[in-house]
């Protein structure tokens, strides 16, 4: 059988097939899952386990789920903003130490061509334990596949996938998952929360239902410490601000 850079011609239409599909329709398909979804039975400020509403698929967590300090964020693969926080969030739940736990939730930007794809890739590698990897690999090699047609596009999710996996993943599995309804009302909740808590952009981090204005002046409250930032914040800027409200949060 003729290669195509390390994957079967076969596997390569496939996983084309999937995200056309995928892209027909994307918005109107999450507003259709989420018709049947009562989002008033959801603490939106917790981690959602696995439900029929999200397709069994639960949140996505970095760092301890049980960590005394959640901080909720949503992101959309393709956001360049979302991708040069990414380092920094990881490196800021290590850093604290089982204090912090972000709750990872897709909110996708309708302008973002390939955004709908990389997300269903995601949750497809979640499926079989490599979330975390997965996520951290497309927004590490975010230039590479943002502006992707299909057939490049699902190379590189294919070659992240083997990547990341180290060649023991199932790729037929992760081709079919993507396409799978399960994935589909996983990201249709989490556009779901966002819209009903007016997410207005990504990256958008939140804390006590407060908005984590990191980018601009803003302020939090937490605790009954309240917490000012006045300028612009850079990505170490927003390690120390995350710090100052974990620190807020779990001080007497």
């Amino acid at each position: 059988m003729k290669k195509l850079k390390g994957f079967s011609a076969i596997a390569l239409i496939i996983g084309i097939a999937v995200v056309v599909l995928i892209a027909i329709g994307a918005y109107a398909v999450i507003d259709g899952n989420n018709k049947a979804t009562n989002f008033n039975d959801y603490d939106f400020y917790s981690v959602i386990e696995p439900t029929k509403d999200n397709g069994e698929i639960g949140d996505h967590v970095k760092g301890n789920a049980d960590a005394p300090v959640l901080i909720f964020e949503y992101a959309d693969y393709q956001c360049p903003g979302c991708a040069s926080i990414n380092t920094r969030v990881n490196r800021v739940v290590e850093q604290l130490d089982g204090k912090l736990a972000i709750v990872y939730r897709s909110f996708l930007l309708s302008y973002h061509q390939n955004g709908t794809a990389a997300a269903s890739a995601a949750e497809a590698a979640g499926l079989q334990g490599y979330w975390k990897e997965y996520a951290d690999k497309l927004f590490a090699e975010q230039s590479e596949w943002e502006y992707a047609d299909t057939a490049e596009r699902t190379e590189y999710f294919n070659k992240y996938f083997e990547e990341v996996t180290d060649g023991k993943g199932d790729l037929d599995k992760f081709n079919a998952d993507i396409a799978s309804d399960a994935v589909s009302k996983k990201i249709s909740f989490d556009m779901g929360i966002g819209k009903r808590i007016d997410v207005g952009g990504t990256p958008a981090f939140y804390v006590d239902g407060q908005l984590i204005n990191w980018g601009g002046e803003g302020s939090v409250t937490v605790n009954g410490k309240t917490i000012s930032w006045d300028s612009a914040r850079s990505g170490d800027d927003f390690i120390k601000l995350i710090k100052d409200i974990v620190a807020a949060k779990t001080t007497e």
